[in-house]
């Protein structure tokens, strides 16, 4: 089994998973929905979020692992600070709730994830740019739309919107250096291939 170091509090990591064999992740909309609400219940305890996709049969998320105390602790009969104890089994638990709903749905069994699930850590200001063009664009580049702004299930709308979000959107933001940019980066054509040559995927 591929190894795996532990997610460490105050750092970038690109989190990424694929379904099992030729099995989908998501086959209607609240399937997405049930996903995200989800994620917003085990992660955002302890990790930010900067850019996410859902794609059918996939997913990419770029997070950084709260410090201690930055944790919210949800319940005040919560023993285990999460930070302190395994981050990995809040990802774990996400995955396994919503594989359990998933094939409870679809009266399917056996596992939906791969495991264990794929992380990165991020060392640059330049890969947290291109890791966030690649998570945009992976629609684009899988024939699901021709832009970013076409695509329901990212972070791309969340970006250029004023809406509340617990997304770091000013900080995403901030790297492109302002909206406009922002934009303009994502307008530019992609070649998915080269970046993932670069982020060594």
């Amino acid at each position: 089994m591929q190894h795996f170091e532990p997610l460490l509090p105050g750092n970038f990591y690109h989190i990424y998973n694929h379904a099992v064999g030729e099995r989908d992740l998501f086959r209607e909309p609240d399937n997405y929905e049930y996903f995200l609400d989800l994620y917003d219940k085990h992660i955002s305890p302890i990790a930010d979020t900067y850019a996410w996709v859902l794609m059918p049969n996939h997913f990419h998320l770029l997070v950084r692992i709260k410090e201690e105390l930055e944790v919210e602790v949800p319940t005040p009969d919560r023993v285990l600070n999460p930070v302190r104890g395994n981050v990995s089994q809040q990802f774990s638990k996400l995955f396994n709730s919503y594989a359990q709903a998933f094939n409870k749905r679809f009266g399917l069994r056996g596992a939906l994830f791969e495991r264990p699930f794929k992380r990165k850590p991020i060392d640059s200001d330049e890969y947290l740019k291109q890791i966030i063009l690649y998570i945009h664009n992976n629609p684009v580049h899988h024939g699901f739309c021709s832009h970013p702004v076409e695509y329901p299930w990212s972070s791309y709308l969340t970006c250029v919107s004023i809406k509340p979000t617990r997304l770091e959107r000013e900080a995403v933001i901030g790297w492109f250096d302002n909206e406009a940019n922002f934009k303009y980066m994502h307008d530019n054509k992609i070649e998915i291939e080269k970046i993932e040559k670069w982020l060594e995927l």
